[in-house]
């Protein structure tokens, strides 16, 4: 496996690196070792599946605040979606840009997502699964998020938002802060 940095400060592209031959393929998805290498999160307390029956869904932007901050690992499992982290970390020198990357069953990516980002994905065909590892336990009090369509941080979708939970759709503008 390979982690390749992004623009984002800590985000990672994690691609597979497959051994294949007429059986198919095998890949690792995770290394705790290289993980450490790197100074990244090398345990997860909860694994999450997210199932979504339309193209053109829209799930985000999420994130936990702390005490309770997450860092995620996501992969696409069935089907292909357009997944997206703002940097919300104040004081990080990516703080309020975004990425965007395809990722899908084919693919096999996988995004390692920091602490205080917010993250989220539009389906980019029906029947589509992710599957996340999660650092810390989901509390319902520390959940929130950042609008998907703020001009704050202008993420460019590349396809129309046909289905969104009302709670997405309604999380008021993002005021940004001061590293001080």
């Amino acid at each position: 496996m390979r982690f390749q940095k992004t623009k984002l400060d800590g985000v990672y592209l994690v691609e597979p690196e497959r051994a294949e031959d007429e059986r198919g393929f095998f890949a690792r998805t995770w290394c705790s070792r290289e993980a450490a290498e790197l100074s990244l999160q090398r345990t997860w307390v909860q694994s999450s599946v997210s199932f979504n029956k339309r193209k053109g869904t829209l799930r985000g932007m999420h994130y936990q605040v702390a005490p309770h901050a997450e860092t995620k690992l996501v992969r696409c499992t069935r089907g292909s979606v357009f997944d997206v982290v703002v940097d919300l970390r104040c004081g990080s020198s990516t703080y309020c840009q975004w990425c965007g990357f395809e990722l899908s069953a084919e693919n096999g990516r996988q995004l390692y997502i920091p602490a205080d980002c917010a993250h989220g994905f539009l389906t980019l065909c029906d029947d589509s699964e992710l599957c996340y590892e999660i650092s810390e336990f989901y509390q319902p009090g520390s959940s929130t998020g950042v609008r998907w369509d703020d001009v704050a941080f202008g993420i460019d979708w590349p396809a129309p938002v046909e289905v969104i939970n009302p709670r997405d759709a309604t999380f008021p503008p993002f005021v940004p802060k001061s590293a001080g």
